[in-house]
């Protein structure tokens, strides 16, 4: 069992790397390295959001949970459509990731204020 624990914790930065498909390079005009940067800056907020999504999940009452579950879902997956449509006709262009994972980081950054709200004055009225 701790073989198999060693084994990826050794695969998990392969699979990082895999990730993005190249090193982020921030000086470079390679799409590849300008794509990894992008990629690499929205996990970077994903992950800042998804910290703040749990410290307001522990802060709401019991009541107010499945609320703000429900709500999180849909907002994420309307966060993927949006961007997704936003930038469809791109699709084909060798900058279409970092154009889809502008779109992410810049909703889920917006996002925060929503979060924020909850943290503070718990669920709101009506929505």
């Amino acid at each position: 069992m701790t073989s198999l624990f060693l084994g990826l914790a050794v695969l998990a930065p392969a699979a990082a790397w895999a990730q993005a498909g190249a090193a982020c390079v921030p000086d470079s005009a390679a799409a590849e390295h300008v794509n990894a940067c992008a990629v690499q800056r929205f996990q970077a907020i994903d992950s800042a959001h998804h910290i703040l999504y749990g410290d307001v999940m522990r802060a709401l009452s019991a009541n107010e949970r499945p609320l703000l579950r429900k709500e999180q879902s849909a907002w994420n997956r309307q966060r993927h459509a949006t961007c997704k449509a936003r930038h469809a006709a791109d699709e084909a262009a060798a900058n279409w990731p970092q154009r889809l994972h502008e779109c992410l980081s810049e909703l889920t950054q917006e996002r925060r204020q929503d979060l924020m709200y909850w943290l503070h004055h718990g669920a709101p009225a009506q929505r």
